[in-house]
């Protein structure tokens, strides 16, 4: 199946969780990471039974605070 992730079209297996798409992905502090599949909020307890289907959007957010 096609997965669109930060804008790149990639091929994964069906059946893949938003939790094995992350492990996949390397993405950097997976614990602080915020998942957005078709520009909706994946709530952190759904990220391992949240299946991704063909043509999904997923995007991976840091929220970073900061300033004076």
């Amino acid at each position: 199946m096609t997965v669109i992730v930060a804008g790149k079209k990639k091929e994964y297996e069906e059946g893949l969780t938003v939790k094995q798409l992350i492990e996949k992905e390397n993405v950097e502090n997976p614990l602080y990471v915020t998942v957005t599949l078709n520009d909706e909020f994946v709530q952190s307890a759904n990220l391992e039974t949240t299946v991704l289907k063909d043509g999904d959007e997923v995007e991976f957010l840091y929220f970073m605070g900061g300033g004076r």
